[in-house]
């Protein structure tokens, strides 16, 4: 039998906090999804990167606005690519030139002025481990966006780290748990995916 006291605290805690979402992120999520649609609109590129369960919502959140947002064959989706996918390139990365390099060794290639970057990342590049300082490389990858006219735009969990004041904007799930936070950040990409489908597609 399961423990019903777990049960209930976990799913009133996501209520609440996606309850907390809709009454004060309601704006801020609508200007996400204006940016999204811009670069649509210009044709430009988006480069979605995270760690972790994180880098499971970047590759997710690229798939969803190069193939979702069109209604059938012919359409154009946004180009939108995730840079933890490429195995081997992501590894060599890692470990000739250290985690830290992942994503802005990637940018400094394929980035083109007034592209945009998108983070996931649950605690936002906050917090320390026996390695160090946690998720630096989308810190460095932010910055490097920004130092190229691109737009950054963030999805963070806890008290939002360093990310929720780097990123022209950044929803921070107002959470401290890190399945919750997660969990929340696919629920987002999900709507953000449909309203930008039915923009596109009028």
């Amino acid at each position: 039998m399961p423990n019903l006291d777990y049960f209930n605290h976990f799913f009133c805690q996501a209520q609440e906090t996606i309850s907390n979402i809709q009454q004060s992120d309601r704006s801020k999520i609508m200007r996400i999804i204006g940016l999204l649609f811009e670069v649509w609109k210009k044709n430009r590129q988006i480069f979605v990167i995270g760690n972790g369960g994180s880098a499971s919502t970047a590759t997710h959140f690229a798939s969803d606005l190069v193939k979702t947002v069109v209604e059938k064959p012919g359409g154009r989706g946004i180009k939108a690519i995730s840079l933890v996918d490429n195995i081997p390139l992501t590894s060599a990365l890692i470990n000739d030139w250290g985690k830290e390099s992942l994503f802005v060794e990637q940018l400094r290639t394929f980035f083109n002025l007034g592209d945009m970057v998108v983070v996931f990342s649950v605690h936002g590049g906050a917090g320390q481990d026996k390695d160090g300082a946690w998720s630096q490389n989308i810190l460095k990858a932010i910055q490097y966006a920004k130092d190229n006219q691109g737009k950054t735009v963030g999805f963070a969990g806890f008290n939002g780290g360093a990310m929720k004041d780097l990123c022209d904007e950044c929803i921070v799930v107002p959470a401290d748990s890190t399945p919750i936070v997660e969990s929340i950040h696919v629920l987002l990409t999900h709507f953000i995916t449909f309203k930008l489908k039915e923009m596109i597609n009028e």
